[in-house]
């Protein structure tokens, strides 16, 4: 990669001139127009220092950096590594502490990481092969096999999902030729886009909230991301709960 081209790209990228980055990253202009134009070679501090400037993702960083001819400063151990333990503790206690409503944790491309018991009533029906663990949570949504059939506003909910996955064209690509056309909304949407479901126990109406963990300086555990489902009205609550109740009596575990 060329380093002063990657630099001038993500500049762009991001609407900055080359004032505004120099003035975040404690440069001159003229010092960051030498290196963006390759005259000047920055060195390692300075080449953080721009990353962490324009905010980049931490998989970015460290390819800044290797463009420059340096070594990656941020690791990237897989989730099972000791040095991930905490975390892996961590997701297990919000996954269980989120029950009886659905929450999934996911990795950059969207692939399924772990979910808790009551993700079962989002994948009901879906064909085996789209659920699971590594398997593409956005493909399990908006593929006929998966949950699309069930969904009522599969059209908003797919704009929704397409909206997400800019840094990923190819899986975007692929999953926009399952969008239906959406129609023009009269009058306003709401607070939020919610996901309008079929289940076994009733129509379900759903919020999502994203959680990521904003001080990680691991680059897998930058890249996670925690979705948790939350009922948009009480009728969905109630269906929850009843699923996870009927969940735990199929395990053979006592009522609450």
């Amino acid at each position: 990669m060329d380093f002063p081209r990657a630099l001038r790209e993500r500049r762009t990228g991001r609407r900055l001139s080359q004032l505004d980055l120099a003035l975040r990253a404690g440069t001159t202009q003229r010092h960051l127009s030498f290196i963006e134009s390759g005259r000047s070679l920055p060195g390692r501090r300075m080449v953080v220092r721009l990353a962490e400037s324009l905010d980049l993702p931490l998989r970015d960083r460290n390819e800044l950096l290797m463009a420059a001819g340096y070594a990656p400063v941020y690791p990237e151990n897989s989730l099972d590594a000791p040095e991930l333990a905490p975390v892996r503790a961590a997701i297990e206690q919000i996954l269980r502490g989120h029950l009886p409503y659905p929450a999934v944790v996911v990795d950059r491309r969207g692939d399924l990481v772990v979910a808790n018991s009551a993700f079962d009533v989002i994948t009901e029906g879906a064909a085996a092969e789209l659920v699971g663990p590594g398997r593409n949570v956005y493909r399990l949504a908006l593929h006929p096999d998966g949950v699309a059939p069930r969904i009522r506003n599969l059209a908003e909910w797919s704009r929704h999902i397409l909206t997400r996955l800019d840094h990923l064209p190819d899986l975007r690509d692929e999953l926009a030729a399952y969008a239906p056309a959406l129609e023009p909304s009269e009058g306003l949407l709401g607070f939020a886009v919610p996901l309008r479901l079929r289940s076994s126990y009733g129509e379900l109406s759903l919020m999502t909230t994203v959680t990521t963990f904003a001080t990680a300086v691991d680059v897998t555990l930058a890249e996670l991301k925690l979705e948790a489902f939350l009922p948009a009205d009480p009728e969905t609550a109630r269906a929850l709960t009843a699923a996870a109740g009927a969940a735990a009596a199929d395990r053979g575990e006592p009522k609450a």
